[in-house]
């Protein structure tokens, strides 16, 4: 009878550090080269990577947590259609929360409209500047980031400009926006406005704005009917995403706009107040 020869088994390396068998780890080296992974916040996109989204969502994540002191060090391509963003942290910073955070304004922004996502880039040069760099990583397996990217202590985003789309007719903008803050109770103190109050008189400042084109009005209008829209469960974790993300695109509508105009100086009563009412701040 032939016997025939069992096929070797193919002996596995174990995976290792350091590379070099022959090496090891000297006293306290090791946690120097496992510290870095510690330190940082790994923001990890498995499906669908939007660029834009990432970059308004890291810049919010940083204006909305300076003591966090982000700051951007490297980004990696991961397979296909995986993404890695890492971010240097302060000392005691609660990643965990941080990234929860992220990802939850992260996946609302990618749920917005081309045209919306385009308000919140075009004129924000860090913003632009960072879906660039995420761009051109994508079309690289690793990609380091130089010099200063330290977002701690940006200011609030700005936007100008407007997408375009549907802006002829001012008075069925402004008359649909009437019909949503009709569907809201009126307040129950006349001196305490609510919702519907304070909606109705930011309408009124953005259509009487002298300063404000009629692109930006249209905008500003559309934000406020999703705002009166959100206002009906104004405490449900789903409509206070979308009020954010309507007050974000009006803060940056009006960031254009001479500190003389009255839909200015409004603005800066009514959105804090509109906020509070959302549970925002």
């Amino acid at each position: 009878m032939s016997s025939c020869a069992s096929p070797q088994k193919k002996t596995l390396t174990p995976l290792r550090k350091p590379d070099n068998k022959q090496e090891v780890f000297a006293d306290g080296d090791f946690a120097d080269f496992i510290q870095p992974i510690f330190d940082t916040l790994d923001l990890y996109h498995n499906q669908g990577v939007d660029p834009r989204a990432i970059a308004i969502a890291f810049k919010n994540l940083a204006e909305n947590n300076p003591e966090a002191e982000l700051e951007i060090v490297a980004m990696e391509k991961r397979g296909k259609d995986k993404f890695l963003l890492r971010a240097k942290t302060a000392e005691g910073s609660d990643k965990s929360q941080l990234s929860a955070e992220y990802f939850a304004d992260y996946n609302q922004l990618k749920a917005l409209q081309q045209s919306q996502q385009l308000l919140l880039v075009e004129k924000d040069n860090y913003i632009s500047q960072l879906v660039t760099t995420i761009q051109t990583a994508l079309q690289q397996p690793k990609f380091n980031i130089q010099g200063d990217t330290n977002v701690s202590d940006i200011s609030g985003i700005n936007i100008q400009g407007s997408s375009g789309s549907s802006v002829a007719n001012l008075g069925t903008i402004s008359g649909n926006v009437s019909i949503a803050l009709n569907q809201l109770p009126d307040a129950t103190d006349a001196e305490k406005p609510g919702i519907k109050e304070l909606l109705s008189q930011l309408q009124q400042e953005i259509t009487q704005s002298s300063y404000l084109p009629e692109e930006n009005k249209a905008e500003a209008l559309e934000q406020v009917k999703a705002l009166a829209e959100a206002g009906k469960n104004p405490q449900e974790s789903t409509q206070q995403k979308t009020a954010k993300t309507a007050i974000t695109m009006l803060k940056g509508i009006f960031s254009g706009l001479p500190a003389v105009a009255t839909l200015v100086e409004a603005a800066n009563k009514l959105l804090p107040a509109i906020s509070k009412l959302f549970g925002l701040g």
